[in-house]
């Protein structure tokens, strides 16, 4: 079960006295934040010995096994996660886009600055990349970071990129503005331990074959680590249809928005496999409800060494843009203002 306190009308001596009440009255007790702490034992007898506590807003029975995720009673219905000098969450959409991986300076910048134009809000991509095929690009590691920090200082715009190691954590959490963690890294806990231990925005993507509690399990390990600053994040799922690369599951989506307080986006590159279905998937992860979406883009897709058939041409991105705005409309949503130009 779960404990939850009025944040603004707990002092710190009242907070350590109902964790000495309850801890003797059951077993397991955690203070996962200071507002809220859960333990097992009996609901009723907990619930009885904290009645004259004017601190304690609700004992209720876990909805689910994650806690610090689950949407609960006195949370807000979104926790907006910063990025750069914006934020993924509340009534704003939010878009991230740029190409797979960072290959040069020249492509990288070329499409940073393309991606800013056309009034996205923050820039992917890859210094480092998992792939199938121990013989296929893997992305230009540390170089790769100092071409993001630079395409960042030039644009503007705060950097997401994957990191697929737990030993460049240092490296990553020092040099971007999010860290990814991808879907083949949904269950490597050792690398969600030490994500949930910095404190930098961490987007989680599901798993090819995890289902939402899964998901929501992993991100548990991040919440756990004391960050709080969380993103999920749909991409697709396999499963029998061979006609695209992966199954978008769009009902994710609203299933994830009553489960988790935290923000929910859309990956439509990696579900579409192809350029020409990037653009009505992202308009139905808009039109459903998620707070944003990540997408590929390149300005020469045919060179790109990573995923070029799913990247959207860079010129496309500013009706993308336009029709996102419609889209977000019909959902009650509005576009998130774009990110000013640096002055130089």
């Amino acid at each position: 079960m779960i404990v939850i306190m009025l944040s603004e009308a707990c002092t710190p001596a009242d907070r350590r006295r109902i964790i000495d009440l309850v801890q003797f009255a059951g077993t397991g007790l955690r203070v996962h934040t200071p507002e809220l702490l859960s333990l097992s034992g009996d609901r009723d007898a907990i619930r009885a010995l904290l009645s004259d506590e004017p601190c304690v807003l609700d004992i209720a029975k876990l909805p689910a096994a994650y806690p610090r995720s689950a949407r609960l009673h006195g949370r807000p219905d979104c926790t907006p996660v910063t990025l750069g000098e914006s934020s993924i969450g509340g009534p704003g959409f939010t878009v991230v886009a740029g190409p797979c991986s960072v290959e040069n300076r020249s492509q990288l910048l070329t499409t940073a600055e393309a991606v800013r134009a056309a009034g996205a809000h923050a820039l992917r991509a890859g210094a480092f990349k998992p792939r199938t095929s121990p013989y296929s690009f893997h992305g230009l590691g540390v170089p790769g970071l100092r071409l993001l920090a630079e395409a960042r200082e030039v644009t503007g715009l705060p950097v997401v990129s994957e990191c697929v190691d737990v030993r460049d954590i240092e490296v990553m959490a020092s040099s971007v503005d999010m860290i990814q963690i991808g879907a083949r890294n949904m269950q490597n806990y050792t690398l969600l331990r030490e994500a949930g231990r910095t404190r930098v925005p961490v987007l989680l993507k599901r798993g090819l074959a995890a289902t939402l509690d899964e998901l929501l399990l992993a991100c548990e390990y991040l919440l756990d680590g004391g960050n709080e600053q969380v993103v999920l994040c749909e991409r697709g799922i396999r499963t029998f249809e061979t006609s695209y690369r992966f199954t978008l599951d769009v009902a994710a989506v609203p299933v994830l928005k009553e489960r988790t307080h935290l923000p929910v986006i859309v990956d439509p590159s990696h579900a579409a496999g192809a350029k020409g279905r990037v653009v009505p998937l992202a308009l139905a992860a808009a039109a459903a409800g998620a707070d944003g979406i990540i997408l590929e883009s390149h300005h020469d897709p045919a060179t790109a060494l990573c995923d070029g058939a799913q990247a959207l041409p860079v010129e496309e991105l500013p009706a993308l843009m336009e029709r996102l705005g419609h889209a977000c409309a019909a959902a009650g949503r509005t576009m998130r203002a774009a990110t000013p130009a640096r002055a130089r």
